[in-house]
């Protein structure tokens, strides 16, 4: 059970009903409804507002591949035990083409043996997670692989769902109906 109280769509602020309106054409929310951590922005819409539109860039408009993008945000849900991000991103990491036993490993926090651009996103995340740092020939594999916008794209996805995981765990917000949790 959330710490939050559930809001009355009915009963909305004129800022809340802003903020309501735009994630409405959200697939998560077509999904799932208004559950995760846009039920939690929904009691702050002032700083719900622009963390919706950068997960809209991260998700939709950065030039990462998804593939990375996803397993940088399984990373980093793993690493806080976040098990709402990890069991959302789970399905849309598998659509990328991440491998299942692969994020398997991950989840149950053993080295996941993931290649290429994958394995460069999780050794990113690590380091800035573990470390706040990032070495120095980490940090050349990535900017070969993904150049310094990329990088930049990689970097601000992990904060991002770094602030998503800590807003998930701080409140303790639950699955949705339906989501499996794929963490021991």
């Amino acid at each position: 059970m959330s710490r939050l109280p559930d809001l009355d769509t009915d009963d909305l602020t004129a800022p809340q009903q802003a903020l309501y309106a735009d994630l409405q054409n959200r697939p998560e929310i077509q999904a799932h409804g208004l559950v995760g951590p846009f039920a939690v922005w929904m009691h702050a819409p002032a700083l719900g507002v622009p963390m919706a539109q950068l997960g809209t860039g991260i998700r939709f408009e950065a030039s990462l591949p998804a593939n990375a993008t996803e397993v940088a945000i399984c990373t980093t849900g793993t690493f806080f035990g976040s098990s709402f991000e990890t069991s959302a991103h789970r399905p849309l990491a598998l659509r990328a083409g991440v491998d299942a036993e692969a994020l398997g490993r991950l989840f149950a926090g053993d080295e996941p043996g993931f290649t290429g651009d994958e394995a460069a996103a999780h050794a990113i995340a690590t380091e800035l997670l573990r470390d706040h740092r990032i070495t120095d020939a980490t940090y050349a594999d990535a900017v070969d692989r993904f150049g310094p916008q990329g990088l930049v794209e990689l970097v601000t996805t992990v904060g991002y769902y770094a602030l998503n995981a800590l807003l998930l765990n701080g409140f303790e917000i639950p699955l949705a109906p339906g989501m499996d949790d794929p963490l021991p």
